[in-house]
């Protein structure tokens, strides 16, 4: 297959839904040969007791043009990643890109709660969906990583370096603590990669348009633009396609060590890298959210967008 990751082998480890699907299916898009692996396949579902599988995903890689492999993994059980870690290993012989967008502890967030209120068995889960299972695919998976000259490793996280400085007011402790730590990880990660000319960084969609978020809405893809009338800001959001573009032009990007540490976001690369949205857009969310909303000053996402 030609295209810019013609001959790559990459991962998506948690690629079910949302950001990690998009990135899946672009990966494959663009020539590489993409493993996907979850918690939800048609025979059963995870916790997140979502509708979307694991053979979905490799459905679409494969509509668009790409090829790959959808395999149940629990990447909170040591075993079974390394179990997968082997086959790739028989299978390729290595990994080219490794994209770690396993979360799924949404539904564990107690919006607002003091750390003393919020139920400690629900934090403790979310810090095992983020860091515990970060962990374990990295002790597991970077073995393959390092034998690539230039491998490349994504951790998914929400929140930019600069916005996770300070806490999110209004969500929890554990939920903060599970998204800032991955901007961290991905700096510990680059210092522990460098030696094998390996670059690692940490990535962040903006406000994405994804499954859940739709429904949530009552919009779809094509119509998403009515859910502004309920939520003005959601004008900012973004396709998690634009995600997968701009992840895609970042692993073809023969000076990607750049990067190497540092938290990037969606609309950061795609400026950097000039790739629209679907729509033809250019969102940037996170500058948005930086400059643009205040109380009381109105949602206008021109120049954003």
């Amino acid at each position: 297959m030609s295209g810019e990751l013609a001959g790559k082998v990459a991962l998506v480890a948690g690629g079910t839904r949302g950001a990690s699907r998009a990135i899946a299916v672009e990966l494959g898009r663009a020539g590489a040969y993409v493993y996907v692996t979850g918690r939800t396949t048609r025979a059963g579902r995870s916790e997140v007791d979502r509708p979307e599988t694991i053979e979905d995903t490799l459905e679409r890689i494969e509509a668009a043009g790409g090829k790959g492999s959808a395999l149940r993994v629990d990447h909170l059980v040591s075993e079974e990643v390394a179990t997968l870690a082997q086959r790739i290993d028989e299978a390729r012989g290595g990994l080219d890109i490794l994209v770690d967008g396993i979360w799924g502890g949404d539904r564990y967030l107690e919006w607002g709660k003091p750390i003393w209120e919020h139920s400690l068995d629900n934090s403790l889960r979310m810090m095992r969906l983020s860091l515990d299972a970060h962990l374990i695919t990295s002790h597991h998976l970077f073995p393959l990583v390092i034998r690539r000259a230039g491998g490349l490793v994504i951790e998914l996280t929400d929140g930019t370096a600069e916005y996770n400085a300070k806490y999110r007011e209004g969500t929890s402790l554990p939920y903060y603590l599970a998204k800032a730590a991955i901007n961290v990880l991905a700096v510990g990660e680059a210092a522990e990669l460098k030696a094998h000319d390996c670059t690692a960084i940490a990535f962040t969609p903006g406000w994405l348009r994804s499954e859940a978020m739709l429904e949530l809405f009552e919009v779809t893809e094509e119509n998403w633009r009515d859910a502004t009338v309920r939520e003005p800001h959601f004008v900012i959001s973004e396709s998690p396609a634009f995600s997968g573009r701009t992840v895609v032009a970042l692993a073809a990007d023969a000076d990607r060590h750049r990067w190497t540490g540092q938290t990037v976001s969606s609309g950061q690369l795609a400026k950097v890298y000039e790739i629209d949205d679907v729509d033809g857009s250019r969102p940037d969310a996170w500058r948005y959210i930086d400059e643009v909303q205040e109380p009381g000053k109105p949602a206008d996402a021109s120049g954003y967008r």
